[in-house]
C-alpha cells in the first residue's frame, strides 16, 4: 500500500516528530545562545493566526549543554566540522561571526508556515502552485547588539536597503544577489521578523497592534499551553488544525489530483497536534500528543502486556511488537468501503488466495487476536546466511483450532512446489520445517506454549527461539537502556539495536554504495532507537521515540 494511504495515526504522529528532530539537529550545530523555551507562547503572539503551523526553537545553551555528554570522538569531529562548514558556507561570506554578532542577542526562535499567496492559471499551466509562506520570528535579547550587526549589514555594498513605512512601522527591503527579504523589528523592539514576502511582515504587524495571533487561534492556545512533557526541550512544534494543514499544502501541490479524497478524510481522524524535542540523561527524546476524533477512528486503541519480548533471545536485532492484528485488519477492511483503491487492492488478494482455499480474513489474520511480535535474529547459517539475519514472528492467539488448520493448508500448498515440508524436534518442542533441496532450512513454523505460535525464517532461528532457560530480549542491558524509559502501559514497541545492526548495514553497503565515514560516525554514537505509542483516553495519542545515544567516553 503506498505511503500515503497509511491507515494508521502513529506513523503520521511519528512523522511530524522526526520533524521537529532534523530542525533540533540543526540549531545544535548553531551552538545555541541564551534562549528560554518558555517563551514560546510570547513568539506566538507575532505570528498571524491564519498559520499552519508554528515551530519554536530555544537557543538556551543549559538546554543544548545535555547533547555534550554524549557522543563518540569521531562524531564529536563531525559536528565540530558541520559547525565550521556551515559558517564558511553561510556566515563567512557576509563577514559575520556567530559567536560575535549572533549569540549575544539572538534569543529564541520561532518559524511559523503561513498559506502560499492566491495564483491565478495560466495558459501555460493547468494549475497554479505556489509555495507556503515562511514567517521567522526571532526573540531580542540584546538591543543594542542587535542593532549594531543591522548597521554593519546596511553598510555593506552587494546589499541595497530602503525603508517602508507602513502604519508607523518600518519595514527594511534587503536586496541581494537572490530575493529581496523584509523584516521589521516589532513588539517594543523585542522581536524581530522576517519573510521574502512583505504582505507577511505586514500581517505580522497587523497581529502586534491587535489583529487575531496563533496564541490565540482555537486549538492553538491550548496546546501551547500544555507543550509536552520532555525534559529540556529544545524544539516544539505546534498543528492546531491537522488536516487543515495537509488541505492546504495539497492544494498548492502539483500532485494534489493524485491524492484521493480519502486520504484528506483520513487526516481529519487528527484535530490538532503538539511536539517536542528534549534532550535528558538517556539522549533525545521526542514526544508527540496528537487531539484525535474518536468517532472517526476505526481502530480503537488497547495496550500491551509486551509478555511477547521476553520470547526473542537477548541479540535480537530489532523488533516491532504490538496488540491485536486481527482488530488493525477489521479496522482496515471497514475503511476499504469508502476507499475504492484500497477496497480494490484487498478483492484482489482474497482472490487469489481463494484460487488455493485460504481465505484471507479467516485463515490469515482472523487468529492474530492476542500479542504478536516480530523481530530479525541474526543468522550466518542456511538459506538466509548472506543476509547476516533472519526473522521471527510471535503470536498470542485464543483461537489455536483456526491457526493449526491454517498452517496445514499452507504446509500442503508448499509441498506442491518443491520444497520438503518436514516434522522434526527442538528440544521437547514439535516444530514443522521447510527445506529446500541442497539449501537447508527457509521457514519453520510450530507452538511456544499453548496459545503462542511462531514462524520463523531461517535454518537456526526455529533453535533460537525454542531454546529454553537462554537470556532473553527483555532482560538485554541494550533492550533495558533503550526501552526502560519509555511510557507504560503502551501499545507495543519499535526497538532497534544499532550496535548489532551497523555491521548488516555496512555490509549491504558495501554491496551497493558505501556510507560515508561521516554518516558512520554519526550512526555509531548511537546506542539505539525505541518507540512506543499510548493513549490515555479515547480522544488523546501519545507517540514516544528516544535516541539513545552512547556516553561521551564511547562506552
Amino acid at each position: 500500500m503506498p505511503e500515503s494511504k497509511s491507515k494508521f495515526l502513529v506513523p503520521a504522529i511519528g512523522a511530524a516528530a522526526v520533524a521537529v528532530g532534523s530542525i533540533a539537529a540543526y540549531m545544535y550545530f548553531l551552538k545555541g545562545p541564551s534562549g528560554d523555551s518558555a517563551g514560546a507562547i510570547a513568539s506566538a503572539r507575532v505570528v498571524p493566526d491564519d498559520a499552519l503551523v508554528a515551530t519554536y526553537i530555544t537557543t538556551d545553551p543549559q538546554a543544548w549543554s545535555k547533547l555534550e555528554q554524549f557522543g563518540t570522538p569521531e562524531a564529536q569531529k563531525v559536528i565540530s566540522k558541520s559547525l565550521e562548514d556551515f559558517n564558511k558556507q553561510t556566515l563567512a561570506p557576509s563577514n559575520i561571526s556567530y559567536e560575535k554578532d549572533l549569540k549575544p542577542w539572538i534569543g529564541g526562535v520561532m518559524v511559523a508556515l503561513l498559506p502560499s499567496n492566491p495564483v491565478k492559471p495560466t495558459q501555460a499551466t493547468a494549475q497554479a502552485t505556489s509555495e507556503p509562506n515562511v514567517l521567522m520570528v526571532v526573540g531580542i535579547k540584546d538591543k543594542v547588539s542587535a542593532l549594531n550587526l543591522a548597521n554593519r549589514l546596511k553598510s555593506q555594498k552587494d546589499v541595497q536597503t530602503q525603508e517602508i513605512d507602513y502604519k508607523g512601522e518600518k519595514i527594511t527591503e534587503s536586496k541581494g544577489q537572490g530575493k529581496p527579504t523584509y523584516s521589521a523589528i516589532v513588539n517594543n523592539n523585542n522581536y524581530l521578523v522576517f519573510s521574502q514576502d512583505k504582505r507577511i511582515i505586514e500581517q505580522a504587524i497587523d497581529t502586534v497592534k491587535g489583529e487575531p495571533s496563533f496564541a490565540s487561534k482555537t486549538g492553538a492556545s491550548e496546546i501551547l499551553s500544555k507543550g509536552v512533557d520532555v525534559q529540556n526541550v529544545v524544539a516544539q512544534i505546534y498543528v492546531p488544525d491537522y488536516a487543515g494543514m495537509f488541505e492546504q499544502l495539497i492544494k498548492n501541490s502539483p500532485q494534489a489530483t493524485q491524492i484521493p479524497r480519502q486520504t484528506i478524510d483520513q487526516l481529519k481522524q487528527v484535530k490538532s497536534m503538539v511536539a517536542g524535542v528534549g534532550i535528558d540523561n538517556d539522549g533525545v527524546r521526542m514526544k508527540a500528543v496528537a487531539n484525535i476524533d474518536p468517532q472517526l477512528i476505526k481502530y480503537k486503541y488497547e495496550s500491551s502486556p509486551s509478555k511477547v519480548v521476553s520470547l526473542f533471545p537477548a541479540n535480537t536485532l530489532a523488533l516491532v511488537s504490538g496488540q491485536g492484528i486481527s482488530r488493525w485488519w477489521k479496522a482496515l477492511t471497514e475503511q476499504s468501503k469508502n476507499d475504492p483503491e484500497l477496497n480494490q487492492a484487498l478483492q484482489q488478494a482474497r482472490g487469489q488466495l481463494q484460487s488455493v482455499s485460504i481465505d484471507l480474513d479467516k485463515d490469515i489474520f482472523g487468529w492474530m487476536n492476542g500479542e504478536f511480535g516480530l523481530g530479525a535474529i541474526p543468522s550466518n547459517q542456511g538459506v538466509l546466511a548472506s543476509f547476516g539475519f533472519g526473522g521471527a514472528f510471535v503470536f498470542d492467539t485464543t483461537d489455536r483450532k483456526t491457526a493449526e488448520a491454517s498452517f496445514s493448508k499452507i504446509d500442503n500448498l508448499v509441498k506442491t512446489q518443491n520444497v520438503n515440508v518436514q516434522a522434526r524436534k527442538i528440544g521437547e518442542l514439535d516444530i514443522t520445517e521447510w527445506q529446500i533441496p541442497n539449501q537447508g532450512g527457509l521457514l519453520a513454523h510450530g507452538w511456544l506454549d499453548e496459545d503462542t505460535a511462531f514462524i520463523a525464517l531461517g535454518g537456526p532461528i526455529a533453535d533460537s527461539l525454542a531454546l529454553k532457560g537462554a537470556p532473553s530480549l527483555e532482560s538485554s542491558d541494550s533492550f533495558k537502556a533503550v526501552t526502560g524509559s519509555l511510557q507504560k502501559p503502551n501499545g507495543g514497541y519499535i526497538y532497534i539495536d544499532m550496535e548489532k545492526t551497523m555491521p548488516i548495514i555496512n555490509k549491504f553497503a558495501l554491496a551497493a554504495q558505501p556510507i560515508s565515514p561521516d554518516t558512520v560516525a554519526v550512526l555509531n554514537s548511537i546506542r539505539g532507537i525505541g518507540v512506543t505509542a499510548n493513549s490515555n483516553n479515547e480522544s488523546t495519542t501519545q507517540m514516544e521515540m528516544l535516541l539513545s545515544l552512547k556516553p561521551k567516553s564511547g562506552k
